[in-house]
């Protein structure tokens, strides 16, 4: 990924409705929702939804499908996944058993985290 694309991403969520948008889409999995259906749950109007969801999809963020007269949004996971790699990729310049520590020292739950190699964890 280059920096442009994750310019594009992040400028895509700095909202709060669109993060907590594509927050839901991610909850949901691959099954997505309906527009409807995002605008029931959040409590945002159809008109202010649209505006956001023209841009989430425009970066990439989600993927719209046509179901007769409604649209489906999904999560886009491998984007996800690319920008999360792109913010990790060079931590502790590849050797993240240096990091460790600060991974303990993280608020986020272990079973979010990825895996370490056991032999390499300090206790």
């Amino acid at each position: 990924m280059d920096k442009k694309t994750a310019t594009t991403i992040f400028e895509s969520l700095s909202s709060e409705v669109r993060l907590d948008v594509f927050r839901l889409l991610v909850k949901t999995g691959p099954e997505g929702m309906v527009a409807g259906e995002i605008a029931t749950a959040l409590d945002i109007p159809n008109t202010n939804l649209s505006f956001h969801l023209k841009a989430m999809t425009h970066a990439g963020m989600v993927n719209v499908q046509q179901e007769g007269r409604f649209q489906r949004y999904r999560a886009n996971f491998p984007l996800m996944l690319e920008i999360i790699a792109y913010l990790t990729e060079e931590c502790c310049s590849g050797h993240p058993d240096q990091c460790l520590s600060m991974r303990n020292d993280s608020t986020c739950s272990p079973s979010a985290l990825p895996t370490i190699n056991p032999s390499t964890e300090k206790k």
